[in-house]
């Protein structure tokens, strides 16, 4: 007997970290190396910054239009961030879940409670620590992107973030962005085969031992 072509549901994968561990390098890093992963597309409050394209960076809307959203139970998960909110718009996700394709998720501790609360068991969550909080400010410091006053805040802010570890699937320590990539990619691997997401697989098995 041929064994048929078995598709899978999609996967909506979560990086969080605090500032300067890794987690947007790895991000970007894991959308070049596999191409069934696409990003999420926020919604936005904040203005476009020069480069940036409306409906590829983000979703550009108003105040007005984003409390309407919310209103209308459009976002799987939304929070303020500085002086502007950012939201995950819920019909794509379940569309792309539908489809069979996984989606990248950069958010926080915030958003993957609410993202968790939302979608269950099709979402994974890992969790990026740096090997030490020196070696955090060295990498804020490296950037050379931020003053000093940002790097003492989001240095400030990254014991509250690391405090939430234990709500994620899994956390990785990044001692090396190569090693991390790799454990990241084993992750998605080994969850894009867990039995509930292989559709198909009940008839299969049924056909299998009666020997349709």
């Amino acid at each position: 007997m041929d064994q048929p072509l078995r598709t899978r549901r999609g996967l909506l994968i979560v990086l969080s970290s605090p500032s300067g561990a890794g987690k947007s390098t790895i991000s970007r890093l894991l959308l070049q190396a596999d191409p069934e992963v696409t990003m999420s597309i926020s919604a936005t409050t904040r203005p476009k910054r020069p480069g940036e394209v409306d409906d590829v960076d983000y979703h550009f809307v108003s105040e007005a239009k984003f409390d309407a959203m919310i209103d209308d139970g459009d976002f799987v998960e939304w929070a303020p961030v500085f002086d502007h909110r950012y939201g995950t718009p819920k019909a794509p996700v379940k569309a792309a879940l539908k489809s069979g394709r996984d989606i990248l998720f950069d958010i926080d501790w915030q958003g993957t409670q609410q993202l968790h609360a939302a979608m269950g068991e099709d979402l994974v969550r890992i969790f990026i620590l740096p090997p030490s909080m020196d070696e955090l400010e060295r990498r804020l410091r490296a950037r050379a992107t931020d003053s000093e006053e940002v790097v003492a805040y989001r240095m400030a802010r990254a014991a509250n973030e690391i405090s939430h570890w234990a709500e994620y699937d899994y956390v990785l320590i990044n001692r090396d962005m190569d090693a991390c990539l790799v454990q990241v990619r084993a992750i998605v691997a080994a969850e894009r085969m867990k039995r509930q997401r292989q559709i198909g697989l009940v008839p299969f098995v049924r056909d299998l031992v009666t020997g349709r």
